[in-house]
C-alpha cells in the first residue's frame, strides 16, 4: 500500500474532513460586531442595577474607586487572552489555551470548570430576563399580567432568544447589539440627567481613597462585586472563528470593551451616589438604586431605564450563551468532551447541540434550585424569587470561572516558553500575567473563605468537588485516548 494510503494517513484525512465539516461560519463578524457582543454580554444595565448596591455598601462613598480598581484587574486579564489570541485564535477560548499550554488532562479539565461555570452564571442570566419582567410589571402594577409567575415569563424570552441564535451568528449579534445600544443610551442619558438635576451635590468625594469603608480591607471586600460587573468580558475569544482578521480584532475588542465599560461604569455610580445626595446608606435600602435615582429625575425617565433592563438581560441571554455554548462546543469538536456537542446546523453554521444542552442544563439547574426550595420547605414567595437565584447562581458560576482566569494567566508565560520563545516578552508575558494572578486571587479568596451565610458557605466545597471530579475523569479519558492531547487547539479559527 502506497504512503498515501496507509491506515493513518487516512485515519488523519477523515479527522480533517469531519473537522471541516463542523466549522462554524468563518469571517462574518467585523470588529464593531464582536465588541457589541462582547458589552452585550457584560449586560452593564443588569450587572450595575443588581450589583451596585452591594457594592456601595461595603465599600462606602468611594465606590467608584473600587471600580477603577476592578477594571484595571480585568485588563491584567484581557491582556492574557490578547496574547494568546494573536498566536492562536481558537473558538475554544481559556480551554484551548490551557489545554495547549499544560497537555489533555488540563484541556479537559479546564473544558468542564468552563462549561459548568460559564452554565450557572449563565442560568442566573435565564431567570433574570423572566424574573425583571415580572418586577417591571408588578411595578407599574399591570393588571391580569403581574402575578404570572416569574419562570414563564423566562420560557417566553428564552424561546425567543434561541429562535434568534439558531438563525445565525450575524443575525443573533446585531440584535443583541442593537439592545446593547438602547441600554447604553439609557444608561448615559440618565445619569448625564441625574448629575445637571442634583449638581448641588457634586463633590469630589466618591473619588477619595480616604472615603472607603475600612480603608484596604474595605476594597478587598468590595473588589468581587466589582470584579463581577465585567463578567463577559473575554466573550470575543470565542467568536474567534467567525470574526475576519481574529489575531488583531480580538484583542482591540478585548481592550475596547474594558476601557468603555470601566468608564461608563464609573458614570454610572458616580451619578448614583450624586443622585442620592452621597447618602450610601439611604441608597443600600433600594432594590435598584439606578431607577430610584432615575424617577427622581423624571418618571419617564425611570420607565425607559426598566426597559435598559429588559434589553440589557435579553441581550446578555443571546451574547452570553453564543459565545459560551462555543466554547463547550469546540471541546465537543476536539473530543475534550462527547462528540455530539460538536456538531453544527448545516445550513446557519450555528452550535445547535452545544445551545440546546447549555441552555437545557441552565433551565435544569433553574429547577433543581425550586425543588429544593419547595421540599426544603423554603418555598416563600421571597425565596423563591428570580432576584435571589440571580445571586446565589452567579456566585457559584463565578467561583469557577475565576479558577479558569486564574490557570489562563498561570499558562501565559509557559506557553510562549515553550511554543513561541522568539517572541516571548517579559513584560506581557510574565508580569502582567502575575499581576492578573494576584488581582484574581483577591475575590476568589472573599467568595470561597469561611463564615459566609448559607448557601454561600457550601459554595467553595461544591466547587471544589466538582473541580476533582474533572480532574480524575480527565485523567480516566485522556489515559484511553491519549490523542486527546494533540487535539487540543487542532482547529484554529484562521486556517
Amino acid at each position: 500500500m502506497s504512503e498515501g494510503f496507509t491506515s493513518d494517513s487516512l485515519g488523519a484525512k477523515l479527522e480533517v474532513v469531519g473537522g471541516e465539516h463542523e466549522r462554524l461560519r468563518q469571517g462574518v463578524l467585523g470588529l464593531l460586531d464582536i465588541s457589541a457582543a462582547t458589552m452585550a454580554n457584560i449586560g452593564p444595565a443588569m450587572s450595575f442595577y443588581f450589583g451596585f448596591g452591594f457594592l456601595a455598601i461595603t465599600t462606602g462613598l468611594a465606590s467608584p474607586l473600587v471600580i477603577v480598581a476592578a477594571g484595571i484587574a480585568i485588563a491584567f486579564l484581557g491582556n492574557t487572552l490578547s496574547e494568546f489570541t494573536k498566536v492562536i485564535p481558537s473558538t475554544g477560548g481559556f480551554i484551548t489555551f490551557i489545554g495547549k499550554t499544560f497537555g489533555g488532562q488540563a484541556g479537559v479539565t479546564t473544558a468542564l470548570l468552563t462549561g459548568a461555570g460559564y452554565i450557572a452564571a449563565m442560568a442566573s442570566v435565564v431567570a433574570i430576563v423572566g424574573g425583571f419582567f415580572q418586577y417591571l410589571l408588578q411595578n407599574y402594577n399591570v393588571s391580569g399580567l403581574k402575578s404570572i409567575p416569574w419562570f414563564i415569563w423566562t420560557v417566553v424570552f428564552l424561546c425567543f432568544a434561541v429562535f434568534m441564535m439558531i438563525r445565525g451568528i450575524k443575525i443573533s449579534t446585531k440584535v443583541a447589539g442593537l439592545f446593547f445600544a438602547f441600554e447604553m443610551a439609557v444608561l448615559l442619558i440618565v445619569s448625564i440627567a441625574a448629575l445637571i438635576k442634583f449638581h448641588g451635590h457634586l463633590t469630589a468625594g466618591p473619588f477619595n481613597p480616604k472615603n472607603i469603608h475600612n480603608g484596604f480591607k474595605g476594597l478587598a471586600l468590595a473588589f468581587p462585586l466589582a470584579i463581577y460587573l465585567f463578567i463577559g468580558w473575554e466573550n470575543s475569544a470565542a467568536l474567534a472563528e467567525e470574526t475576519n482578521n481574529p489575531r488583531k480584532n480580538v484583542p482591540k475588542a478585548v481592550f475596547m470593551s474594558i476601557a468603555i465599560m470601566t468608564a461608563s461604569y464609573v458614570l454610572f455610580a458616580y451619578a448614583t451616589v450624586v443622585g442620592f445626595s452621597n447618602n450610601v446608606d439611604k441608597l443600600g435600602t433600594a432594590t435598584v438604586p439606578f431607577l430610584t435615582v432615575a424617577h427622581g429625575v423624571l418618571a419617564f425617565m425611570a420607565f425607559l431605564g426598566f426597559l435598559a433592563g429588559m434589553t440589557s438581560t435579553l441581550g446578555a441571554l443571546i451574547a452570553g450563551t453564543n459565545s459560551q455554548a462555543r466554547l463547550i462546543f469546540n471541546a465537543g469538536r476536539e473530543g475534550l468532551l462527547p462528540k455530539f456537542i460538536g456538531k453544527v446546523d448545516g445550513k446557519h453554521r450555528t452550535p445547535v447541540n452545544a445551545l440546546f444542552l447549555f441552555l437545557g442544563l441552565a433551565l435544569l439547574i433553574i429547577g433543581v434550585w425550586g425543588l429544593g426550595h419547595i421540599f426544603g420547605g423554603h418555598s416563600t414567595s421571597g425565596s423563591m424569587s428570580a432576584f435571589n437565584f440571580f445571586f446565589e447562581s452567579s456566585t457559584f458560576g463565578t467561583i469557577l470561572v475565576l479558577v479558569v482566569y486564574a490557570l489562563s494567566n498561570l499558562a501565559l508565560p509557559f506557553y510562549y516558553q515553550k511554543h513561541h520563545p522568539d517572541l516571548f516578552n517579559w513584560f506581557r508575558h510574565a508580569v502582567l500575567p502575575i499581576l492578573g494572578l494576584i488581582t484574581i486571587g483577591v475575590p476568589l479568596y472573599y467568595l470561597t473563605k469561611p463564615g459566609q451565610p448559607t448557601p454561600y458557605d457550601w459554595f467553595p466545597w461544591a466547587a471544589l468537588v466538582f473541580l476533582v471530579v474533572a480532574i480524575v475523569y480527565a485523567v480516566a479519558l485522556v489515559s484511553r485516548d491519549p490523542g486527546i492531547g494533540d487535539r487540543v487547539g487542532s482547529i484554529v479559527a484562521d486556517e
